[in-house]
């Protein structure tokens, strides 16, 4: 799992395995993820990300929830 943050914009993207997206869904509002060929998540792009700690920790924590 890598993460990266962009204080400038409050967003942050947590890469739960490192694959190509081959689909993008907005899940929620400010709260996309990309999932890979098979279907299965490959990261989540959350902006606003101070304002979702309980988000956050649970992907962080707990990366196949979502």
């Amino acid at each position: 799992m890598k993460t990266s943050y962009d204080p400038s914009t409050d967003s942050l993207y947590i890469e739960v395995r490192p694959l190509p997206a081959a689909r993008t869904v907005e899940v929620e509002p400010d709260v996309i993820v990309d999932y890979g060929a098979d279907g299965q998540p490959v990261g989540y792009d959350i902006q606003h990300a101070s304002t979702k700690p309980d988000l956050v920790a649970r992907l962080i924590l707990t990366p196949a929830a979502a």
